[in-house]
């Protein structure tokens, strides 16, 4: 057994029980929508009363359990622990699936050493990504593999570019989504299809299940990725940014070689890890939280929110 084994048993459990809370809250609710309380990078990019609930107690079950790591959660922020190890947070990744009642929504919780607010600088060494819609459950530890429920994964073989199902994702705000219309119409002719699922933790462990062969997006955050990134590595895969950088807010590319090299290098062709510049106004206007508490919060991370 590894040494991270048991923090991965422990994101399992309270994962679960997040997940339960949210089920209880649509049943709760009668088919109506969740309550949106607020907003971050722009009017669509919602952060919803049941992300805080589900935030909240993750945060209280890991401080009667790990009092001294610390907390990186996406609605929260960072609570400095004294162990050099980091539970990073998402409570609800796929809000907007969450929000339509789209079942492509996850808790992901993973533990990292490093510093996880800069790219490079963090490893995740233990993780649970939990799909309560579905109750499907991926976990790993560092040297330890990874799973979905009882089944250990490994990375299908992977197939040339022309015959890849690419997973991606897009940004809230029109500057970002003007750039990754652009990369998505020249990254298309040369792959099978590109799907668009709304949730990066759930992009990256489809990956490892085999589910997709790809996955790349422009503007994701620690937390979107953290506990994912370890149940693809641990099947067999990697991710990585473009030009040698590491993945991080720029760019996450993930799959399995030689696709993943060569979908790392059409990325970089296409300059995919670059924004247009603005011509007009429009996005300012349009877009009234631009400059907000919310998004200055996750400057640290270098892109906002996802």
């Amino acid at each position: 057994m590894s040494d991270f084994k048991g923090a991965m048993f422990l994101a399992e459990q309270i994962a679960r029980e997040a997940g339960d809370l949210i089920l209880r809250g649509e049943r709760d609710r009668s088919g109506g929508r969740p309550e949106v309380e607020s907003t971050k990078s722009s009017p669509t990019d919602v952060v919803t009363a049941m992300d805080r609930a589900v935030e909240d107690l993750l945060r209280r079950r890991l401080a009667e359990a790990r009092p001294g790591d610390g907390v990186l959660g996406e609605e929260a922020g960072l609570q400095a622990g004294t162990t050099g190890l980091t539970w990073v947070l998402d409570p609800i990744d796929g809000t907007v699936n969450y929000l339509y009642q789209i079942p492509a929504y996850a808790v992901s919780v993973a533990l990292v050493t490093g510093d996880p607010t800069v790219p490079g600088e963090w490893q995740a060494v233990a993780g649970c990504v939990h799909q309560p819609a579905t109750g499907d459950t991926w976990t790993a530890a560092s040297g330890d593999g990874a799973w979905l429920g009882g089944r250990q994964l490994r990375l299908h073989p992977v197939p040339e570019l022309g015959q890849a199902l690419v997973a991606t994702g897009f940004g809230y705000r029109q500057q970002r989504r003007t750039g990754q219309a652009r990369v998505v119409a020249g990254v298309l002719p040369w792959v099978r299809d590109i799907r668009r699922i709304g949730s990066a933790a759930l992009d990256l462990c489809g990956v490892a299940t085999g589910t997709l062969d790809a996955y790349y997006e422009r503007g994701v955050n620690v937390w979107d990725i953290a506990a994912a990134s370890l149940v693809l590595t641990e099947a067999g895969g990697a991710l990585r940014g473009l030009r040698g950088a590491p993945a991080g807010p720029e760019m996450v590319v993930a799959g399995g070689d030689p696709l993943l090299a060569d979908l790392t290098e059409l990325l970089a062709e296409l300059d995919a890890d670059t924004d247009p510049e603005a011509e007009t106004d429009l996005e300012a206007e349009s877009d009234p939280e631009a400059g907000s508490t919310a998004e200055a919060g996750a400057a640290g991370t270098g892109a906002a929110p996802a």
